[in-house]
């Protein structure tokens, strides 16, 4: 629930089991298709913890392996679910002025065996760490945002490796892409599907590769890419590197608010009383600023191997 917002819990509960009706035919066994939607509504609450296990104890599922067999080897078709949310999502937040955003998250893991899972620097930690990277693009309106597609970010340490992909259930055939590569496929798919975006924003991961931008442009659609210092830009005077900030912020600010602070200073009032409100709000603040160090670390070195 968004700051400011209210939600009447009946409607909510009308819109989700309609929803979960609409997508029944995706699954071919009715066990698949309630255990989903126990699955969604465990990922919904406020569990410390979520996975497999956590949330079919939380659910009352049985057997408590079940929801990794929906996930790992269950027959449904996800893209098909994927596509059935997109047509959700633009039918209710519908804009003729909304933006496609591009971006990518990070989910720490402490194992070797999660698919596409190295170290890497993801923004959700702040630093390099042990994480499974996506690239999700998210519908964005007067209305509202939400994801409407995600990709998952397989590196060569990955593809370059048959047997372990197919273990994991990648296919052995899988191909190693650069993360603005799965950005463009997932716009297509969701311009291909007949919706409409006005424009495509996304940082400079995305905006430092030519063939998201070709594709765009291909189609008429506008699209607002950060680029890195360093790119250089071609004018009719000559080669250029591109116009930095005016301002520098300085390690000791912030990062903006991001979904998982704001998840934990919403949940914290309720699951955890320990601690006062100006605690919870330090801790936050300490949070973001260390996140700001790191993060301006991270640029530094990449621009300086650049």
């Amino acid at each position: 629930m968004a700051a400011g917002l209210s939600v009447d819990p009946a409607h909510w509960q009308e819109e989700f089991e309609g929803l979960t009706i609409r997508m029944a035919g995706r699954f071919t066994r009715v066990e698949s298709r309630r255990r989903a939607r126990k699955l969604v509504l465990g990922l919904l609450s406020d569990l410390p913890r979520k996975n497999c296990w956590t949330i079919a104890e939380w659910a009352g599922d049985r057997p408590l392996d079940g929801m990794q067999h929906l996930l790992g080897r269950a027959t449904w078709d996800a893209d098909q679910v994927r596509d059935d949310m997109g047509d959700y999502v633009v039918e209710h937040l519908h804009d003729d002025e909304a933006v496609l955003v591009a971006d990518e998250t990070g989910d720490v893991k402490k194992g070797t065996d999660t698919a596409g899972a190295q170290r890497q620097y993801t923004g959700t930690a702040g630093r390099i760490e042990n994480a499974q990277v996506a690239v999700y693009l998210v519908y964005a309106g007067h209305r509202g945002h939400t994801a409407v597609d995600q990709e998952l970010y397989v590196p060569r340490s990955w593809t370059s490796d048959p047997d372990r992909c197919r273990a994991v259930g990648l296919g052995d055939k899988t191909e190693f892409a650069t993360k603005p590569e799965p950005a463009a496929r997932a716009v297509t798919r969701f311009l291909d599907a007949g919706h409409r975006a006005a424009w495509v924003a996304g940082d400079e991961v995305h905006g430092g590769n030519p063939r998201l931008r070709t594709a765009l442009e291909e189609r008429g659609t506008g699209y607002i890419l950060a680029v890195a210092c360093s790119h250089e830009v071609i004018t009719g005077t000559g080669k250029f590197r591109a116009n930095e900030h005016d301002r520098h912020p300085s390690p000791d600010e912030l990062i903006p608010l991001t979904c998982n602070e704001i998840q934990q200073l919403f949940i914290t009032p309720v699951v955890q009383r320990v601690f006062a409100p100006v605690h919870r709000l330090g801790r936050s603040v300490w949070r973001r600023r260390h996140q700001a160090r790191s993060q301006t670390s991270h640029y530094r070195r990449q621009a300086a191997q650049a």
